[in-house]
């Protein structure tokens, strides 16, 4: 015989609901835009040879990896609640310092590596001590950091310095073919894709950081101190190291930036470097990280870097030849995502849903047609 308890018991049990998060609902949204987005393109432009796997790699892994790296720097320090703004600045530098290292000093390309390395933690390490310990604002020291490294780059040399270096050369020319992607060119030649080195280091290194901030305590303190300061000190977290570490590790990225960059464009100039700050923290935010803290992922950056080299790629298609136009583009998903990250923490930390963004002078009715909320009753309950 069945116990009292068994008879009781729902034939089908509750399927409990989960609510997704904020982090989730960006990501999916930005997902979703650049799915959109190339199918729209593909369609579009087919006969443009967009649709081949070539055009795919050349255009989001190939032409600017250093972006990826930019843009990851920069989703470390937002998610800690910190901001830098040299990142774009240190990539000049680095680019310039290698220029030089291989064309008048003829030292070593090897030695280009701990370099760049170098100049990207010396950044990181002097700025994060000045805002954590310190506690002096970020944008003020990161905008003292872009000042100091393009004053240096012009104080190295003010003009352009092209690279020959064999070595060198022979990093930024090489290709790694990828046999089972190709499309065929009308002369019957295959048009095969392939991965070029810094294509491949960004995307190593985006690999790694997704795993650091999933799966380390350093990640999980970085959401921490980001999402809320005086909830991650009462954990028991060290809010001004992990803070410290997030800038070094921007900068350590920036380096890497730089180093990219380099292999890209093989040479050093003083124009290199000008706006790519802004284009990292554009690419961040439409990947979903969040001015606040607390909010963001590597991944989502990622496609949120796909996003912004997608619009590079296309606008010029569409007959918009002027160089200004993809950042106005840009700049236009940017202030989208910016809204659209502050109704998300609105609705987040106030009751009745989006019903919470209506002014608190403004009267609704619930679902059972009864007036809920209204002005004079709040302010005037007599």
């Amino acid at each position: 015989m069945k116990s009292e308890n068994e008879e009781k018991a729902p034939l089908h049990p509750a399927i409990k609901r989960t609510r997704l998060s904020s982090t989730d609902i960006l990501l999916l949204i930005t997902i979703s835009l650049f799915i959109f987005l190339y199918i729209v393109s593909l369609v579009m432009f087919q006969n443009n040879n967009f649709g081949k796997f070539s055009v795919f790699f050349n255009t989001f892994f190939n032409e600017k990896p250093y972006l990826l790296m930019l843009s990851l720097g920069l989703t470390v320090v937002m998610i800690s609640g910190s901001i830098d703004i040299s990142v774009g600045g240190v990539t000049g530098l680095v680019a310039m310092v290698i220029a030089v290292m291989l064309t008048e000093n003829g030292i070593n390309a090897i030695w280009t590596i701990p370099a760049a390395l170098g100049i990207g933690l010396a950044f990181g390490i002097v700025q994060g001590f000045l805002i954590s310990y310190m506690e002096i604002q970020p944008f003020i020291v990161t905008l003292s950091g872009m000042f100091f490294a393009r004053g240096m780059i012009s104080v190295i040399r003010a003009v352009s310095v092209p690279i020959s270096d064999p070595l060198f050369m022979s990093w930024s020319n090489a290709k790694l073919y990828i046999p089972f992607l190709y499309n065929t060119r009308r002369n019957g030649t295959l048009d095969i894709a392939y991965l070029v080195p810094a294509g491949i280091i960004a995307l190593v290194v985006l690999a790694i950081l997704i795993i650091l901030l999933k799966y380390t305590k350093f990640g999980r303190s970085l959401y921490a101190v980001g999402g809320n300061r005086q909830s991650a000190l009462l954990m028991g977290i060290d809010v001004k190291k992990t803070k410290f570490m997030a800038h070094v590790l921007c900068g350590l990225l920036a380096g890497i930036g730089g180093f990219l960059f380099t292999l890209g464009m093989p040479s050093g100039s003083p124009d290199y470097g000008r706006g790519y700050e802004i284009q990292a923290i554009a690419s961040s935010i439409i990947g979903g990280t969040m001015l606040s803290g607390g909010v963001g992922l590597p991944f989502g950056t990622f496609f949120g870097v796909l996003i912004n080299l997608l619009i590079q790629r296309v606008v010029p298609m569409f007959g918009l030849t002027e160089a200004s136009w993809p950042t106005i583009i840009t700049s236009a998903f940017l202030f989208a995502f910016i809204v659209m990250q502050s109704v998300l923490s609105i609705v987040g930390k106030k009751d009745g849903g989006f019903r919470a963004l209506l002014p608190q002078w403004i009267g609704f009715k619930s679902k059972t047609g009864k007036e809920t909320l209204d002005a004079k009753r709040r302010y005037d309950p007599d």
